[in-house]
């Protein structure tokens, strides 16, 4: 008894590699190894790189925003009739100006979800489900092995992205303290300046990063998705047929077949024996076959089954050892008689011809 339950527990335990079938029904769940980490660094990356050769063009966007609206709008006179190209016009300059980092953005993203997990399109991780409202799991996801590996993660994060940006302003540490003595232009510019490289490399930081968690989520999520072997059973059941019932319909297959060519017999010129193990059955006709055909052919009890048939239709048996045995070795049901066998096979239907007064 004690052994059947370690049996059962060692069948139930999961720690098969999932199969092609599982993944593709994982992934149709919209369930994937993905990292947020990436996505999010990738995204920060490409705006940051943006910036860097684009930000001139964004400042003289921004200076003309502000000198069209502190020079005319703010000195017109609002009404019915210029408030809503005042507004359009001020939305165009706006779209100008932050249009191109949200379209960045949104490229970015959609890239890096490219790069993880391909085109993948599944409605089930959005369909409403009362267990998620359950306030035990949630209990439970909460105080997590994962969710204490991502308090760490973030702790890593956040120390790590720090020390660089850190590292990046101790760089130009004349720089931020000599602000006072700038303009407001030239302060800017170098505030900017230093956004743009403390960005590109908490980017980069934030990327390499990324890579080991996309590493954790892969490892975690092959985890998740390992079978037990009494699963990998159930699947092929499933998608190949239960054994017992394909064994079932094979059995009734030959039976078909078997009945198919015990209907034939009774067509046949001559049976062919061993005398006891083999029975070959054939016939010929010549005006459908240039040679003899195999009708039927059985060993054993469908041997004897074979010449019951022949002896209750009076077909004439002529045991020949050697030439049963071959035939049953070469032959399948509807084979032509090859030429090696002409001359023993044409010397049987000769003894049967004469017996029958055919020849």
């Amino acid at each position: 008894m004690q052994l059947k339950l370690d049996l059962q527990f060692f069948a139930g335990e999961k720690t098969e590699k999932a199969t092609p079938k599982k993944r593709l029904d994982t992934r149709k769940k919209g369930q994937a190894a993905k990292s947020q980490d990436v996505n999010t660094a990738i995204g920060l990356l490409a705006v940051f790189m943006f910036l860097q050769f684009y930000s001139t063009n964004m400042g003289e966007i921004a200076l003309k925003t502000f000198r069209h609206s502190f020079n005319e709008f703010m000195l017109m006179d609002l009404t019915e009739e210029n408030i809503q190209p005042i507004i359009l016009t001020v939305l165009k300059e706006v779209a100008l100006l932050l249009g191109p980092v949200f379209l960045i953005a949104l490229v970015a993203g959609v890239a890096s979800n490219l790069l993880q997990v391909g085109f993948m399109f599944s409605t089930e991780s959005i369909q409403p489900k009362l267990e998620k409202l359950d306030p035990i799991k949630g209990f439970k996801r909460i105080f997590s092995i994962r969710a204490i590996v991502e308090l760490l993660k973030s702790v890593l994060k956040i120390c790590f992205v720090g020390g660089v940006t850190f590292f990046v302003l101790y760089l130009h540490i004349e720089d931020v303290l000599q602000l006072s003595q700038q303009s407001v232009g030239a302060a800017l510019k170098i505030v900017g300046k230093l956004t743009i490289q403390m960005g590109i490399a908490a980017s980069l930081s934030l990327l390499a990063l990324s890579m080991l968690d996309w590493l954790y989520q892969k490892y975690d999520f092959e985890k998740n998705i390992r079978m037990s072997k009494q699963d990998i059973k159930d699947e092929f059941k499933n998608s190949e047929g239960d054994p017992l019932i394909k064994s079932k319909i094979k059995q009734k297959q030959r039976e078909m077949a078997m009945s198919r060519m015990m209907q034939e017999v009774p067509k046949a010129d001559v049976i062919i024996t061993n005398p006891t193990h083999y029975a070959i059955a054939l016939k010929y006709d010549e005006k459908e076959a240039d040679a003899p055909v195999v009708l039927a052919k059985g060993v054993d009890f469908l041997a004897q089954k074979i010449k019951l048939i022949a002896k209750e239709n009076n077909i004439v048996m002529v045991e020949n050892r050697p030439l049963a045995r071959s035939l049953y070795d070469q032959l399948d049901i509807g084979d032509k008689i090859p030429d090696e066998f002409f001359k023993a096979v044409a010397e049987v239907l000769a003894y049967v011809y004469r017996i029958q007064n055919k020849i």
